[in-house]
């Protein structure tokens, strides 16, 4: 019987990380050992009683479940179905108000989630590193818990050994769909047993119109949100579009306008001139997807930055080819809706 990799001694983990390059991987091996503990912890939750109510989404699920991307996306985003977390209010959500939809969602941030994950999700993680004997820890940080593991392998400074997992609950994460998911590792080491899942994910169809919409707005606003890494959102969206998503998501009109309802009432911004975002008038035809001047300036240096970080793994046209590719898309989108 193989023997599990996550059970060997340090040392032994160790050496199969540094073999991997012999074996064909061209991954770091903080980065594949990373992997293995993201498959981990996605068997881990999609083994709880509460799986039913998790949908994993986001970059992460278009590089495990769906193999779009080839660029490493190290933090696992999950939805907790807003139906299962808050009262029967959130039953249906698009009969909320705008008042309601922002009162119910910050309740949800500030108290509900928190308590979800401090009650369920942390303890259930914690239970099964400790059956499984693992070298590892779970913390928590409001809306999202982290798996701090051993590291066998040496860690660069923009890798740290940790899963983040990053939940949201103003939404029921659907349309979703079981899909499987395998660690890097596996095929290269059939002596070893790797960890891996089945979980609930989200159709690449919503992940794009997420993603569309997610740009249109920083088109909109000029300035980026958050930390550095945002640029991965355009690279997505032409893999998303080079594997025929993207066409599929522009001919389902009512997911579209699922995708425009729920980001008003949940995610509402303003332009660079204080008006309110129309996220109907981008999924109708007035999507935008290309900046301009700074904040042009601005994605280019992010993108630019991620690619000599070491992120995209080789599959990354140079910031002008993407520019003028997601100009394409969203020359097509809009002449398409």
């Amino acid at each position: 019987m193989a023997e599990p990799f996550l059970s060997l001694p340090l040392a032994d983990r160790r050496e199969v990380l540094e073999s991997a390059f012999g074996r064909g991987l061209t991954r770091s091996t903080a980065l594949l050992e990373k992997d293995v503990w993201v498959v981990w912890t996605l068997q881990a939750l999609f083994a709880a009683p509460f799986a039913e109510d998790l949908v994993f989404k986001g970059g992460t699920s278009l590089s495990k479940a769906y193999n779009i991307i080839q660029r490493f996306s190290e933090d696992v985003d999950l939805t907790y179905d807003i139906r299962k977390l808050a009262d029967e209010q959130a039953g249906h959500p698009e009969a909320l108000s705008d008042a309601e939809a922002k009162a119910l969602g910050r309740r949800i941030r500030e108290k509900l989630l928190p308590r979800r994950l401090e009650a369920k999700i942390q303890p259930c993680l914690e239970t099964q590193i400790s059956a499984a004997g693992l070298q590892a820890t779970v913390e928590r940080d409001g809306e999202n818990l982290f798996v701090v593991y051993e590291a066998a392998a040496e860690y660069p400074a923009y890798v740290r050994p940790r899963v983040k997992l990053e939940f949201g609950a103003r939404s029921t994460g659907e349309p979703a769909t079981p899909r499987p998911v395998a660690c890097d590792l596996a095929p290269a080491f059939p002596e070893l047993e790797f960890p891996s899942a089945t979980p609930r994910v989200m159709r690449a169809e919503r992940t794009f119109w997420e993603k569309a919409t997610l740009a249109h707005v920083y088109c909109l606003e000029g300035k980026l949100r958050g930390a550095t890494g945002f640029a991965r959102h355009w690279h997505d969206l032409v893999r998303l579009d080079e594997a025929g998503f993207a066409a599929a998501a522009m001919a389902d009109r009512d997911l579209a306008k699922a995708v425009a309802d729920h980001k008003a009432k949940f995610f509402p911004a303003k332009d660079a001139q204080a008006a309110p975002v129309d996220y109907h008038a981008a999924v109708g035809g007035h999507l935008r997807l290309v900046p301009d001047g700074d904040a042009l300036d601005l994605l280019r240096a992010d993108y630019t930055a991620m690619i000599e970080a070491g992120y995209l793994e080789g599959d990354a046209e140079v910031s002008e080819t993407l520019m003028g590719r997601c100009g394409d898309l969203q020359d097509r989108i809009n002449a398409a809706t």
